[in-house]
């Protein structure tokens, strides 16, 4: 299969499209995966998912006749190594002209399965959506075993076509190691505003009776739960509210015990994945993000479009860029409890100001919304399928361009 098609073919049929994941497990990549499949234009772009393992809720939200997956096996370090051949089968089944791989890993898989397609390899998008310095940092303890990850990344986003971050800040981190500045674009997750402003309104959510406080993500040490429990035990304008923290991950168990030991247990839920978030979100007094690192941070977004006041830290990357401090959110330092607890007593102890960010952070959230961001990427994807040799991509229209912050270019942080 040629991959560079001419645009006569491109006009009589839709580019085929692979985007590549681990699963549809319950995080933000695999629902930017699923909303992206479910609306960008059909008419355009005949989009797929490829993915290692057929698992994860959302699984339910898209035609079963769009994902491919290898037959199922059991998960061991066997499995990871045969990745690479179960994903250059799928290509060579469905013959896409674009594929796109989420995440660092299945980045890196992508990377070793193309390498022996020839013409068969389509174009290659890496989306990036997390801090992989962070992510690198967090899973490796070895100096050389973190060089070698490094390394390896970069060769990775050599040999793409052309590298997407998720935010403008986490694009400056791979300036010079992707070749071509022209190889290199910021698109914004997306949300699905609709949806989310329908589904807040479902009564069905068991919330708890006294007012609380919302948290939402993977139960990690990246979202920094412990420092939020920490913060929330020790906010005086709290006392009298619940912590929602919704979700599902390893550490579930040690925070447990860490709200019982600082004498919150009673106080802090766990109700697990959540399928409708938003609804938790809507009746909630305040939302709060208290990562260490991100990408993007999808949760915020649906934060804002639930109008709910939005309290995020300065972590990299994202959430500076998502809200502005003191407009559509309040922003503190990361990593940093006594700061998150200040922000807990003034935003809890202050409604007017919480009425002011939950107006703004409704109207910031139309610049995330799906049409917009769906839109940037069919073009993407149309004009790479159509680009006939190995040159970088062209320098996007002006679509292309994820809105950016409704002030200046980086929010500022609150000290207090």
């Amino acid at each position: 299969m040629k991959t560079g098609l001419a645009s006569t073919d491109i006009a009589a049929a839709p580019v085929r499209v692979m985007l590549l994941l681990g699963s549809l497990s319950g995080g933000g990549a695999e629902r930017v995966a699923v909303n992206l499949a479910n609306r960008c234009d059909p008419t355009r772009v005949d989009l797929r998912l490829a993915l290692l393992r057929r698992t994860g809720p959302y699984l339910a939200e898209i035609d079963s006749g769009r994902v491919d997956a290898p037959a199922p096996r059991t998960v061991s370090l066997g499995g990871f190594a045969r990745a690479p051949g179960d994903i250059a089968r799928m290509i060579r089944a469905r013959q896409p002209e674009v594929l796109m791989s989420f995440g660092m890993g299945v980045n890196l898989l992508a990377w070793l399965a193309l390498r022996g397609l020839g013409e068969n390899r389509p174009r290659w998008l890496c989306r990036e959506d997390n801090n992989s310095d962070a992510q690198i940092d967090n899973l490796l303890g070895n100096p050389l075993g973190r060089r070698l990850i490094r390394a390896a990344t970069r060769r990775v986003h050599r040999s793409a076509d052309g590298v997407v971050a998720v935010a403008r800040d986490l694009a400056s981190t791979f300036e010079g190691r992707v070749g071509s500045s022209g190889r290199l674009r910021t698109i914004y997750n997306p949300i699905d505003v609709a949806r989310i402003e329908r589904s807040a309104l479902e009564a069905s959510v068991e919330v708890p009776e006294r007012p609380f406080i919302v948290a939402a993500g993977r139960l990690e040490r990246q979202k920094g739960y412990d420092l939020l429990i920490e913060a929330f035990a020790r906010s005086r304008a709290a006392s009298a509210m619940d912590l929602v923290i919704l979700g599902q991950g390893s550490l579930e168990d040690a925070l447990k015990r860490q709200a019982a030991a600082l004498g919150v247990g009673d106080r802090v839920r766990f109700p697990g994945f959540q399928a409708n978030p938003w609804a938790w979100f809507a009746r909630a007094r305040l939302f709060v993000l208290a990562s260490r690192w991100e990408g993007f941070g999808n949760v915020v977004a649906e934060a804002l479009a639930c109008a709910v006041p939005v309290l995020v830290t300065d972590c990299d990357f994202g959430p500076r860029e998502q809200v502005v401090h003191g407009q559509s959110g309040w922003v503190v330092p990361s990593g940093d409890a006594g700061a998150l607890t200040a922000a807990l007593d003034r935003l809890l102890g202050e409604p007017d100001l919480r009425g002011r960010l939950s107006a703004g952070g409704k109207a910031r959230s139309a610049a995330f919304d799906l049409p917009v961001i769906a839109a940037a990427y069919t073009d993407l994807f149309v004009d790479l399928a159509m680009a006939r040799s190995a040159s970088p991509i062209a320098a996007p229209p002006t679509a292309w361009r994820a809105p950016g912050p409704q002030g200046p270019e980086t929010a500022p942080v609150a000290r207090a």
